[in-house]
């Protein structure tokens, strides 16, 4: 596993060399040689005018929007579906799961359309709402198959005692089903906060980028600049690292959420 840790990490070690170098060293021993100088002038360059934070806020308040509202939606209806005797259930469960198997190329001109007819184009609302909705339809299908693993007895017993069915979601399955919500939110944010496609289809203005297309837009504003892409890119990737550090537990058994019968 060693040679393999060393190669994974090894374009984040180029990269956070390359952030450290000045532009002068750069361009004169070119982007392969190793460090002859160490500055922190990328860094602050990629700070002035504090477009790059203002990005970083967009994502921040995306993905927290996106991460709170789809899991909301997406335990309740899982709590429905795997619950009630609902009429036609598994195929309203599969058409929900189906949306998310769609290339999302093919949907780019239509989002992009429903959302400038609704009047929302162009803001963070736009934005979350897309988030949501093709997200909403694979998390259903995870936390259906969790809920669906609890005991039935738990579920007599409550109903027994008079609980009704609000009572037992917010007493008996939202408890229980908090590994798995931590675990598909650890997922989420990273997804959502390293989403670049929605937000270039619905936003057009540049103060209300995420940091993806930001970065995307200094790019063009820095093209031989690449000490400071490099350290506007290692800024950017902060947040999502420290998310999986803090929940890494919760990250990888993510992959084996509702797996169990």
């Amino acid at each position: 596993m060693v040679p393999l840790t060393l190669l994974w990490l090894s374009p984040i070690v180029f990269v956070a060399l390359i952030a450290v170098r000045s532009f002068d060293d750069i361009a004169s021993r070119g982007l392969a040689a190793l460090p002859a100088s160490f500055t922190w002038e990328g860094l602050s360059t990629a700070f002035t005018g504090g477009s790059l934070l203002r990005a970083l806020g967009n994502s921040v308040v995306v993905t927290a929007c996106t991460v709170l509202a789809s899991l909301l939606l997406s335990s309740w209806a899982a709590y429905a579906l795997s619950r009630f005797a609902i009429p036609g259930r598994k195929s309203l469960l599969l058409v929900m799961l189906a949306g998310n198997l769609l290339p999302p190329q093919v949907l780019l001109v239509p989002v992009a359309r429903i959302s400038e007819s609704l009047g929302i184009a162009d803001t963070l609302f736009a934005l979350v709402a897309v988030q949501v909705g093709f997200g909403i339809g694979f998390y259903t299908f995870v936390l259906h198959g969790f809920m669906r693993s609890l005991p039935e007895e738990l579920f007599e017993a409550a109903r027994l005692d008079g609980a009704g069915a609000g009572r037992i979601y917010l007493r008996i399955v939202v408890p229980l089903s908090r590994p798995a919500t931590a675990a598909l939110a650890a997922l989420a944010t990273t997804w959502i906060f390293n989403d670049l496609i929605w937000a270039l289809t619905v936003l057009r203005s540049e103060s209300k980028f995420p940091v993806t297309a930001a970065l995307l837009n200094l790019m063009g504003g820095y093209s031989s600049s690449w000490n400071v892409i490099a350290a506007a890119s290692l800024v950017a990737a902060v947040p999502t690292a420290l998310v999986f550090f803090l929940f890494q537990k919760q990250f990888v058994s993510g992959l084996l959420v509702g797996s169990n019968k």
